[in-house]
């Protein structure tokens, strides 16, 4: 008897309907010998339903709070899925993220997973019941205050529990077929992935793949827990992601070892935005003050680019990219610091979109960055901002060029699928 996570998203979960539909597949695993344990997210679009209830009572929602009211979707949709499944004859437990022993630090709204104790849920299963785990949340350490893991942090919960449970796999089901080469929303011939390696699944994730969170696949790499991105609309293999490639048994040649492609594929963010730090003196320690006070305000940046210091002036010019959301909070924090760090003034852009090339195969095969970068020209696409890695290349350009950009570099590379259109069965991605 092995043991199974699942994850479903918010899309699988929307309605009545999409939980009956879930409990079915729960069911299903369960009956083939499987011990289950399943995570689910909030309903449909609960989570931002809440968040903007929560505006109409106060602009800025103490933290404490907000954690409060935004677990509340998870709990709901966990006690339906338990409800559907006793209604077709299984047992089933429903746990909040303290009750399954998710336990994470004190940042209220974006909280890190410190351990797990799974005390409660592996009890459950062993008695034979079906334990269904409200994801995105968990208990501070210190305070004993219920927290959120940030959005999409169902996915982590999800894997973080199969670690924890020693589970041979994390099922993560959304509302497409797998891991697409792009965004089937943006590119209708993109192409599902059968397996892609951990490293190449994190750039993606970080470059700005929705389909899985970027800390998920971090926490699977880090324990080695093969996840399979699969679709709750559909029972069609997915994607699995693992640190080998995996065997897959077909009709015509038996057992075939799925290698993995030069490139995995495209993503891209619209999400960020870029900060200009003007006339920065070039000098040690500048950079090192400016980033330090983006990191006390707890900001993440992404891309950073300086430029060549002008020799009449002195002086230098630094920008970065981050989540727009941070934005006000990053300027913020720098015009306060403006005297320690001696810089002339701030530009600040939120118009802006990165486009990513991914792949383990680009680190031996020349000319990958000068095809990019043609088939951005050829589409008539400015870059702003270049950041590279060994498996990847990103750039910034306007948020509008995002779209052709993406398709272009897609077909640049030989990725658009000759066969049907690929299927977006909700609509969020997750």
């Amino acid at each position: 008897m092995g043991l199974v996570v699942q994850k479903y998203g918010g899309s699988s979960v929307a309605d009545a309907e999409g939980i009956k539909r879930v409990a079915k597949r729960i069911v299903e695993a369960k009956q083939n010998g499987n011990q289950v344990v399943a995570v689910v997210s909030a309903m449909g679009d609960t989570t931002d339903e809440l968040i903007d209830l929560a505006e109409q009572v106060s602009p800025m929602p103490a933290g404490r709070e907000l954690d409060m009211l935004l677990t509340a979707g998870e709990r709901i949709s966990m006690a339906l899925l338990a409800m559907a499944i006793k209604k077709l004859g299984h047992e089933a437990q429903s746990f909040t993220g303290s009750q399954a022993g998710v336990i994470t630090d004190r940042v209220h709204n974006k909280a890190r997973i410190i351990d797990v104790t799974p005390g409660r849920i592996k009890t459950s299963v062993d008695e034979g019941n079906i334990a269904i785990v409200a994801g995105f949340q968990g208990v501070s350490q210190d305070t004993k205050d219920i927290t959120t893991l940030g959005r999409g942090g169902s996915d982590t919960t999800a894997v973080a529990l199969a670690a924890a449970l020693d589970a041979d796999v994390c099922e993560i089901y959304t509302d497409v077929d797998g891991v697409f080469t792009a965004d089937p929303r943006v590119v209708t011939k993109a192409r599902k992935i059968d397996w892609i390696s951990f490293e190449d699944m994190l750039e993606l994730a970080a470059s700005g793949s929705k389909v899985l969170l970027h800390r998920c696949v971090e926490y699977a790499r880090r324990y080695n827990i093969p996840i399979h991105v699969r679709s709750s609309f559909s029972g069609l293999q997915g994607t699995w992601v693992s640190s080998e490639p995996i065997v897959q048994k077909t009709q015509q040649q038996g057992e075939k070892q799925v290698e993995q492609a030069l490139i995995s594929g495209v993503a891209h963010d619209t999400s960020e935005a870029k900060v200009t730090v003007v006339g920065v003196p070039d000098k040690p320690g500048e950079a090192a003050s400016i980033f330090r006070t983006i990191a006390d305000a707890e900001i993440n940046i992404d891309m950073v680019v300086q430029n060549v210091s002008a020799a009449s002036t002195g002086l230098t010019d630094i920008s970065f990219t981050l989540p727009k959301t941070d934005g006000r909070k990053a300027i913020d924090a720098l015009e306060k610091n403006k005297a320690g760090i001696g810089f002339d003034s701030l530009r600040y852009d939120d118009q802006i979109g990165k486009i990513s090339l991914v792949g383990a195969g680009m680190k031996t095969n020349p000319g990958v960055t000068a095809d990019f970068f043609k088939a951005l020209a050829d589409a008539g696409v400015n870059i702003e901002l270049i950041s590279t890695s060994e498996i990847r290349i990103s750039v910034v350009t306007r948020a509008d060029d995002v779209p052709e950009a993406v398709r272009a570099v897609h077909s640049a590379f030989g990725l658009d699928s000759d066969s049907d259109e690929a299927v977006v069965y909700g609509g969020t991605g997750r």
